[in-house]
């Protein structure tokens, strides 16, 4: 049996081509950008000595603080 095809022969139906993707393109780099700051930052505050909590706490102000720049920047 082909793996495009069910146990009754039929394929599935191809995904419509008007149908928006989940996640666009940019905001896609946004998200992983700020997810990069926001890593850097906890890192780098965990490792001057703070507390974990601290860090955690830390990293997700910047990844929070740098969406909305981030978004006015990537065009």
């Amino acid at each position: 049996m082909n793996e495009r095809t069910s146990r009754l022969g039929h394929r599935p139906a191809a995904p419509s081509a008007d149908v928006p993707p989940f996640v666009t393109v940019h905001t896609a780099v946004v998200l992983l950008a700020a997810l990069f700051i926001g890593c850097v930052g906890g890192g780098l505050t965990f490792l001057s000595g703070s507390p974990l909590a601290g860090a955690v706490l830390a990293g997700l102000t910047g990844a929070g603080a740098s969406v909305p720049v981030l978004r006015t920047l990537i065009r």
